[in-house]
């Protein structure tokens, strides 16, 4: 992982054999910077609202990863701006609540699309309601949340927009409408069963907040960074390399310096869906460098072939450490 290898970098950088370790350590744990695209109307601002939330850095041009925020379907400017972000990117499909009926209500619905999306595409695509993802812990204050109770009494008429509005109410129309800004009708249906089911007034927003899906978004982030992190560490070792310091030399052909390039490649492979086995003998270091060594030779990306090398000798470096 990046973060083990920006902790060993640190800790040589402390010993003073090399001031320039300093800069390098500190890129690599600064956070990921995300880029949020997409087509007018899809609901770019709102995923990109929620994303701030749930502590993303978003950033502009200079980012490392994309989320490219689409809705319905992804269409053919959407997988444009895939291929010109130059980047690990993923689909947030918006707007999951309007998805339609189906078995499992809407939610469902929007993940079976999503997979299906995925599949075509072979971009990681995750649902997500952006509205309820930006919640905030202020943004049902006492009047929406009283509204609310009401609600649980005195059902509104949740046929459409205009009926929730305009139809008579004991509840202000005021604050019928500030709600339908705040939640819309899928999240005002699901915060009166969640408040009918025993949920604190003062937990609603961050329960309606997980039912937005945004961290199943910042989870495929993770994945996507994998490879953000790898890159920067491979980075880290070239320019190090360039130094030729020979005290620079020795920690980078280190063994742990090795191990900690190993883990970062690993955390790449497996964020694609493979698996590397943890086993500590002999037997599974060389099991593993043989196994990964077949794979690198195999038709793969240039960036799984870069992964196999350095876990293939990382493998090797296991395998003589438990020789001794």
């Amino acid at each position: 992982m990046t973060h083990a290898f920006a902790v060993h970098l640190a800790d040589f950088a402390s010993t003073g054999s090399c001031p320039h370790a300093w800069l390098l350590a500190d890129r690599l744990r600064r956070p990921d910077r995300v880029a949020v695209l997409g087509r007018a109307g899809v609901g770019r601002r709102t995923v990109e609202a929620a994303l701030r939330r749930a502590g993303v850095a978003v950033s502009g041009g200079d980012a490392e990863v994309a989320v490219v925020v689409i809705a319905e379907d992804a269409k053919a400017e959407d997988l444009a701006l895939v291929r010109s972000a130059d980047r690990p990117a993923l689909f947030a499909l918006t707007k999951a609540d309007l998805a339609g009926s189906g078995a499992g209500g809407p939610l469902a619905v929007a993940r079976r699309r999503a997979a299906a999306i995925q599949s075509r595409s072979a971009v990681p695509t995750v649902p997500v309601v952006g509205l309820l993802g930006a919640l905030g812990p202020d943004s049902l204050d006492d009047d929406l949340v009283a509204a609310l109770r009401a609600f649980a009494v005195h059902p509104p008429d949740m046929t459409g927009v205009d009926s929730f509005v305009d139809d008579p109410h004991r509840v202000g129309r005021d604050v019928r409408t500030r709600l339908l800004a705040v939640l819309d009708r899928f999240g005002i249906a699901h915060a009166i069963l969640a408040l009918d089911r025993g949920v604190d007034p003062s937990g609603l927003s961050d329960h309606l907040r997980r039912l937005g899906n945004v961290d199943e978004v910042s989870s495929a982030l993770d994945a996507a960074s994998a490879r953000v992190g790898y890159g920067r560490v491979l980075d880290a070792v070239a320019e190090l390399r360039s130094l030729t310091d020979t005290s620079v030399d020795a920690w980078l052909a280190s063994d742990d310096t090795v191990l900690a390039v190993m883990a970062a490649a690993v955390d790449v492979v497996e964020a694609d869906g493979l698996r590397v086995d943890r086993g500590d003998t002999a037997a599974d270091h060389l099991e593993r460098a043989r196994l990964w060594r077949r794979y690198g030779r195999g038709p793969v990306s240039t960036l799984h072939h870069r992964c196999s090398v350095d876990i293939v000798r990382g493998s090797l470096r296991l395998l003589d450490g438990s020789a001794r």
